[in-house]
């Protein structure tokens, strides 16, 4: 188990993300918890995103489907394996939520185009809001509230993620042949007039709002530092605009800010 936790906190610690460094808000037990995860969601995303035939990554993910679920049945295949079956055990965690990453990153194998928000919304459901349902789960609830309460703002939280996700890389996945925004909206709605994608975003965020009052304080920590870091990217897309081929950021003073501004939460003292 210790060797398993080693493997995925070496790939938490090799991704090119900054939200690792909130996982130190958290307890011990959970950040090992956030690591199997995050661990998980990367060899995933990295198996559709590597060099390589569309059959040969096709048939890697049917092979990584497989593995989960002997892995979740106490069969293991890869280092990170027994660490991410413990987090699923420890934390109650519903098998379907990682099945459904898989579903969502073998979407991206072959060029996307969405017609209707409608077709969208479930590769936004499988690629964020699974992950989110997952994470709060580890993240815990405050006493008194259900996962049922918190299931619906957690899946509008990652589908503002996701939407926030698509804004930002829209040129970069256009070279991809990926054109994620719903082409029916597209005529009349034009590019060089996103308002109405980021005011759906924002929408989304709103709904996702009330998960902060029913986490508990590492809970809303992390989610501060999460939810605060997407929406200021969102500002910064607003801002420079979705097509000027740079990539937008959430500034760096902004997101030291959220982190230091959560530990208070985390503590219970806001």
């Amino acid at each position: 188990m210790n060797d398993s936790q080693a493997q995925c906190r070496a790939i938490t610690r090799r991704a090119n993300s900054s939200f690792p460094l909130a996982f130190r808000l958290l307890s011990r037990q959970k950040r090992r918890g956030m690591e199997a995860l995050y661990a998980f969601f990367r060899v995933t995303d990295d198996l559709a995103d590597e060099t390589g035939e569309i059959a040969a990554k096709r048939d890697n993910l049917r092979q990584w489907r497989e593995a989960l679920r002997a892995a979740l049945a106490g069969k293991y295949a890869h280092p990170i394996h027994a660490a991410l079956h413990d987090t699923v055990q420890r934390f109650a965690i519903p098998e379907r939520y990682l099945f459904d990453v898989i579903d969502g990153v073998e979407m991206d194998l072959e060029p996307l185009r969405f017609v209707t928000f409608a077709e969208l919304y479930p590769y936004c459901y499988r690629v964020a809001s699974a992950v989110g349902l997952a994470c709060v789960r580890v993240w815990g609830l405050r006493p008194g509230v259900s996962f049922q309460e918190t299931d619906e703002p957690a899946e509008a939280a990652g589908i503002a993620f996701q939407l926030t996700n698509i804004l930002r890389d829209l040129m970069e996945d256009a070279g991809r042949g990926r054109w994620y925004l719903p082409t029916e909206e597209e005529t009349a709605l034009p590019l060089r007039n996103p308002g109405f994608q980021i005011d759906r975003a924002r929408d989304f965020y709103r709904k996702a709002e009330p998960l902060h009052e029913m986490l508990r304080n590492e809970g809303r920590a992390i989610f501060h530092v999460m939810c605060g870091t997407y929406r200021a990217l969102l500002g910064e897309i607003e801002r420079r605009g979705p097509a000027t081929g740079e990539r937008a950021r959430a500034p760096r003073c902004r997101k030291a800010m959220l982190f230091l501004t959560a530990w208070p939460i985390r503590w219970g003292l806001r």
